[in-house]
């Protein structure tokens, strides 16, 4: 059963998500080349860094 905070927690860590995908999509090829970043790995880079916090 979850409980309010787990709830709480589990929206706070997909809204981290959705923003981080949000603002690295906006970065142009070069921008993301220069980060080493592809746009395949965007999705992974996205929930590594919501579940850090």
């Amino acid at each position: 059963m979850l409980t309010i905070s787990t709830l709480k927690s589990n929206l706070r860590r997909w809204a981290r998500v959705r923003n981080t995908i949000r603002e690295l999509s906006q970065l142009t090829d070069r921008d993301l080349a220069d980060l080493g970043i592809s746009r395949s790995d965007i999705r992974f880079i996205a929930k590594k860094h919501a579940a850090a916090r």
